[in-house]
């Protein structure tokens, strides 16, 4: 490719709108360009990262004994009612209609249009396993797209949907998948922890595990164990509890508070840490009302919770139902002689108290007394209030022992670029795909769901892999893998050599481009930097007079020269070198 023909309209200035250092690069280096909010068009470039961390993909799916086909975007609404997300999903699903009126949406994720596939044309055992996969657009209607390619409207993934007899077959394709994805990720040159996490919105019972690239820009918080495997998303992270030093309960009491309804307020009132605080916190849900108690100096992760309750909807009380449940102002709520319904709108809602493990633990307490300016001091667990389950509701901070091994855990922030998950039986109950076993027996098929993001891998790249001069590629997705140079495109002999140079690359397979274009130098290796080739052959009158060419590493940084007769041949056969590490 000449230079001079490559759609790459570079940048000098970084866009406003920008705010991450890949939307910034990616806008700057002339990859993509907006269209509309959370909507970019890929140019030649970024068409060329995609498609090679898409073969990268495909090559380790295929490997694995996954299918590629295509699934439609336009999904009808029957099927996602069918499954019951229709109503549940929420306003990221695209919702349309077709000229005779009939409910359609925008897939963002393809359970239940695979589901009613297999069930057409899957009817017995001896047809599973089966691995079903495709790469396409995906679309979601984010609230504020943010962060150019990270968080959109409209993305690039793979997506793929295994079929099992059960659930030991579930298991051994989930740890095919696990492992391809380390492997792809691996190709990609990225550094990355797998970690535990929560299911989200796609839902299921069992396992799940993020991707995460390890990244300051990365939206999600991750903990891991530097002395054993152990790595979580915080919404999932086991919180091991933390005694507190042990003393004699005494007698309750009420204590005059005053106007004081936050935990910094009602430490500074009484003169004592947050630790010897029982936070209550009343949420709505479908299900009635859910009451989490948790230590003062604790966050709670709301993700436990609404898995632990099994609900849709999860939100705080409002300050009306806080009053009819407590009898108090908000800011006074305890767990002391609370109610077991409570007459909301006519009707008697249930109340289910759930208890942090730590809160056990706590000797002595200070609560609200839901009286309006009262709290109660000398509050203990079991004597004083009780619950209908006592688990692990908190956030893991940094620091805290590893639930594994006990060594202190540490705190990184990751860039989510794939997921696996074990459905199980989620889809295939709800839209009745099953099967024969050998006994005749109908019984359902057990399903996994694996994603990779393919435009938001290329970010991520970006995001572990740049300087102050712009993009830094990993070899394997580079757009190309070399550069050549000539100082001047007027002089005859640079631009002979330079061709010469760049015909023998192409031969040896290497992607190459020619820098044909009449600019000074200076423009020329700034562009270079900026869309981060690997590697950049500079001739000029200097190296020319000693028949050597400059080779300019772009992530190390270091320059050396090369004879000219052999540059072509020892390039190309470094960078096979480096592309056979990834592979492994």
């Amino acid at each position: 490719m000449k230079a001079s023909q490559l759609l790459s309209p570079t940048l000098r200035e970084t866009p406003a709108e920008a705010e991450v250092i890949s939307h910034q690069l990616l806008l700057r280096a002339g990859f993509i360009r907006k269209a509309a909010a959370g909507v970019y068009t890929y140019l030649p470039l970024a068409q060329r990262v995609l498609r090679k961390i898409s073969d990268i993909v495909r090559q380790e799916m295929d490997r694995e004994g996954g299918q590629e086909i295509t699934l439609p975007i336009i999904q009808p609404a029957e099927l996602w009612m069918e499954s019951g997300r229709w109503n549940v999903y929420g306003d990221e699903l695209f919702r349309l209609k077709d000229r005779h009126g009939r409910d359609f949406a925008l897939g963002p994720t393809h359970e239940e249009i695979i589901t009613d596939l297999v069930r057409g044309e899957i009817h017995s055992y001896k047809q599973l396993p089966l691995l079903l996969y495709q790469i396409a657009n995906k679309y979601r209607d984010e609230r504020r797209p943010r962060f150019g390619l990270m968080r959109g409207r409209e993305f690039i993934m793979k997506d793929l949907y295994s079929f099992d007899r059960d659930e030991e077959g579930l298991a051994n394709t989930y740890k095919k998948m696990y492992d391809a994805y380390t492997r792809v990720f691996t190709r990609c040159g990225l550094k990355f922890r797998p970690v535990e996490a929560d299911a989200g919105a796609i839902g299921g019972k069992g396992g799940t595990h993020e991707f995460m690239v390890i990244a300051e820009s990365g939206e999600a918080a991750i903990v891991y164990c530097d002395d054993c495997d152990y790595a979580a998303n915080v919404e999932k992270a086991e919180a091991k509890p933390q005694s507190l030093a042990e003393e004699a309960a005494a007698e309750l009491a009420e204590v005059k508070t005053p106007g004081v309804k936050t935990i910094e307020e009602l430490t500074k009132f009484l003169g004592i840490e947050s630790d010897r605080l029982i936070k209550t916190l009343i949420y709505q849900t479908e299900k009635g009302l859910v009451v989490a108690v948790i230590r003062g100096d604790r966050q709670l992760n709301e993700i436990k919770l609404q898995n632990l309750v099994d609900t849709v909807q999860l939100h705080l009380a409002d300050d009306g139902v806080v009053r009819l449940l407590t009898g108090a102002e908000v800011g006074f709520a305890g767990p002391v002689q609370l109610p077991a319904t409570v007459c909301i709108d006519g009707q008697q809602v249930q109340v289910q108290v759930i208890v942090d493990e730590e809160v056990t633990l706590v000797a002595n307490g200070i609560t609200g007394a839901n009286k309006t300016d009262i709290h109660l001091k000398n509050v203990n667990y079991g004597r004083d209030f009780g619950a209908h389950q006592v688990t692990d509701l908190r956030m893991v901070e940094p620091g805290e022992p590893c639930p594994r091994c006990g060594s202190p855990l540490r705190w990184a922030r990751g860039i989510e670029v794939g997921q696996v998950f074990k459905l199980g039986t989620k889809y295939s109950k709800a839209l009745n795909a099953n099967i024969l076993d050998e006994n005749g027996k109908s019984r359902e098929m057990v399903m996994g769901c694996y994603g990779i993001g393919v435009s938001r891998t290329m970010a991520s790249a970006i995001e572990q892999n740049y300087d102050e001069n712009g993009i830094i590629w990993p070899v394997s997705i580079a757009p190309f893998h070399v550069i050549v140079v000539p100082v001047s495109a007027k002089d005859d002999t640079q631009m002979q050599a330079a061709e010469k140079i760049y015909g023998q690359l192409r031969e040896m397979g290497i992607e190459v481009v020619l820098d044909d274009r009449n600019e000074r130098p200076g423009v020329k290796f700034k562009d270079a930097d900026l869309i981060g080739f690997p590697y950049r052959l500079t001739i000029g009158p200097k190296t020319l007079a000693e028949d050597k060419v400059e080779v300019f590493n772009r992530r190390t940084g270091q320059s050396s020269l090369e004879d000219i007769e052999t540059v072509a041949k020892n390039i190309a056969e470094l960078i096979k070198r480096e592309l056979d590490q990834l592979v492994g």
